[in-house]
């Protein structure tokens, strides 16, 4: 059983493996290409910097797999004998939170490095260490309350209930929804400053496409992104009453009003076309499948594992496996967020005009550097939105 466990995981990090390598090769032949959408300098800039990040994950794909194959041969096996004696829920909490903690630490290097080597060399972060330190602090902290109540919850309903796998994905995806519900006024104030809109005139307007999609939100926000990042972005974040539309500062210095408005209209899409409630109901049936796949193990994997059968383990394998599990559902989850965003791209363009949207996505495009171009199959694994040629495409653009 552990052979199978290890060559079934094995061949998980081989897959992305072959995925990076296949599109280092398609973007290094690329990027003698013609420039697309970018400018010829961004479009260069873009080729390398996507792939140092292939690269990145790749030692990072490779690193992890050593971090596993520790695990599953000696490392679950020695922490089990340090925090368990009855393998209550205190004790199951201890194990999971151990569990994670050392891997934190053991993962800290590469963050460090992706944020202060690659992201500084091209340009994106701006963050300062004492602002980096602070993040993590609070991050920790916030993981440690809400990680420690989530393992007592699921921990508990495993030793009290036999059908616990069904409880613990209803009481997860509740905690899940509470989370995102308040996330955008209680947690991420937490690590950036939210500023009510003062652009009157650009208020208005943004008031006027909600009004119209039929959306009530809590305000209209810009967020201090700059000081971590240059990159661009806005959302809708929020469930419920909690609903507000947040512009990152660098977004609104880069696009002017009408590109703004294509892309909250873009956003809206998703809410009118209710895309937000469907990729809620996705993630459910995607949780549903991992916790009914973990719930019914058969003994021998926690043998495999060199665990006893208790909710500490369960836990455990679940935080282990569940990313492999992942990676071959998510081909379909991107094919249909694929889908989504066509549609949302072509209710944005309604909102202002196609070529409002298209002027705002290129220059997204070029100031985040976004390569256009990926191998089909990268493209089928890991894209959540179309490639950005076959978007402009859509919106009327010529391009070759």
């Amino acid at each position: 059983m552990l052979i199978l466990i290890g060559t079934i995981y094995f061949f998980y990090i081989v897959m992305e493996l072959c995925i990076s390598v296949l599109e280092i090769g398609f973007v290094s032949r690329a990027k003698n290409l013609p420039a697309v959408i970018l400018s010829d300098e961004n479009y260069k800039k873009a080729a390398e910097y996507a792939i140092v990040r292939e690269k990145f994950d790749i030692a990072g794909n490779l690193y992890g797999y050593a971090i596993f194959l520790i695990w599953i041969l000696f490392g679950l096996n020695a922490l089990e004998a340090l925090c368990i004696k009855e393998g209550g829920v205190i004790e199951s909490v201890i194990f999971v939170i151990a569990f994670a903690a050392i891997n934190g630490i053991l993962t800290l290097p590469f963050d460090i490095y992706s944020t202060f080597v690659i992201d500084k060399k091209f340009g994106f972060s701006t963050i300062d260490v004492k602002t980096y330190l602070l993040d993590n602090a609070k991050s920790i902290a916030l993981s440690l309350v809400l990680g420690s109540l989530i393992a007592a919850l699921v921990s508990w309903i495993i030793l009290s209930f036999p059908l616990w796998w069904l409880w613990s994905f209803i009481a997860v995806f509740v905690v899940i929804l509470f989370i995102n519900m308040f996330y955008p006024t209680l947690i991420a104030p937490l690590f950036n400053k939210f500023t009510p809109l003062e652009d009157n005139a650009l208020k208005s307007s943004i008031e006027a496409l909600m009004q119209k999609a039929g959306l009530k939100s809590s305000g209209i926000f810009t967020m201090d992104a700059s000081k971590r990042d240059n990159r661009l972005n806005a959302y809708f974040g929020g469930l419920g009453k909690s609903k507000r539309v947040v512009l990152f500062d660098t977004l609104i210095k880069k696009l002017n009003k009408n590109e703004l408005l294509a892309v909250l209209g873009h956003e809206l899409g998703h809410f009118k076309h209710k895309d937000i409630l469907k990729n809620i109901a996705l993630v459910a049936a995607e949780m549903f499948i991992l916790f009914a796949l973990f719930g019914n193990l058969p003994q021998s994997v926690y043998e495999a594992f060199g665990l006893n059968n208790g909710a500490y383990s369960a836990i455990v394998i679940f935080l282990i496996l569940s990313s492999a599990i992942s990676f071959f559902l998510m081909p379909i989850f991107g094919y249909l967020s694929r889908r989504n965003e066509y549609k949302a791209d072509e209710y944005g363009s309604e909102c202002e005009s196609k070529e409002a949207l298209a002027s705002a996505l290129v220059k997204l495009a070029d100031e985040n550097k976004s390569f256009p171009r990926s191998h089909f199959l990268y493209i089928f694994f890991y894209h959540t939105h179309p490639p950005l040629i076959e978007r402009l495409k859509a919106l009327g653009m010529d391009i070759k």
